[in-house]
């Protein structure tokens, strides 16, 4: 498995420090496809459900048979690709019928990602931050390869009705970044994640992107024992 660049030592605590770490960060992190079990690496559910540095936004009933968790970089082709393509799917079929809830939770890969995560954050709780980063992942192209990605994000972000006072007061969030980060790290020590996207299925790991019909063949026996 590929060991991917940490973002710590190139990011931010600042817009303008923020700003020049994005001017030099031109590039999409990589993500794995396709996914598999990573030998039925198995992670303790009281750990993994554990509260985390940001609070969890889950999407569906809290007593769906089944939880997916899903750690992803907002830079990951692989990422935004699973969000486009599989995720409608996951939804209509698992999570808005009770099956299944998702929870996302931010692995920044790079000083890009870590933005576009706390702009979600700040745009607010629940479907509002769900909002955003259907918004930042189906729009990637667009803000993770540009010369000047903060204008870009600024211009989306101005979409979902954020000044651009709030813009920079999120941006500028001490707390929310280091956050961000920590999330980030605790996941790669407890977790052992190195790469996006890394989806847990009832605790089970599986380290790259997975299409709605790899998903139905993991969930759906699941489901079929309870």
């Amino acid at each position: 498995m590929p060991h991917w660049p940490h973002c710590q030592r190139r990011s931010a605590l600042k817009l303008l420090g923020i700003a020049a770490s994005l001017a030099m960060s031109g590039w999409l992190a990589a993500g794995l496809s396709p996914a598999a079990a990573d030998d039925k690496v198995t992670i303790p559910l009281e750990k993994l459900y554990a509260p985390q540095a940001l609070p969890d936004i889950v999407q569906g009933k809290a007593d769906a048979p089944i939880t997916i968790v899903e750690y992803a970089s907002m830079t990951c082709p692989h990422c935004a690709r699973f969000h486009s393509e599989t995720y409608p799917a996951l939804l209509s079929k698992y999570i808005d019928t009770g099956k299944a809830r998702f929870i996302l939770r931010e692995f920044p890969l790079d000083p890009r990602a870590a933005a576009a995560f706390m702009l979600a954050r700040c745009a607010g709780d629940g479907d509002k931050r769900t909002g955003v980063v259907d918004l930042l992942f189906n729009s990637q192209m667009t803000w993770a390869e540009s010369d000047k990605p903060l204008d870009t994000l600024a211009d989306l972000m101005r979409q979902t009705g954020m000044s651009a006072k709030d813009f920079d007061a999120c941006l500028n969030n001490q707390k929310l970044y280091s956050d961000v980060i920590k999330e980030r790290d605790d996941a790669g020590k407890d977790f052992g994640i190195d790469a996006t996207p890394t989806f847990f299925i009832n605790g089970v790991k599986y380290s790259g992107e997975l299409s709605i019909d790899a998903l139905s063949k993991i969930i759906d026996p699941l489901i079929a024992k309870k």
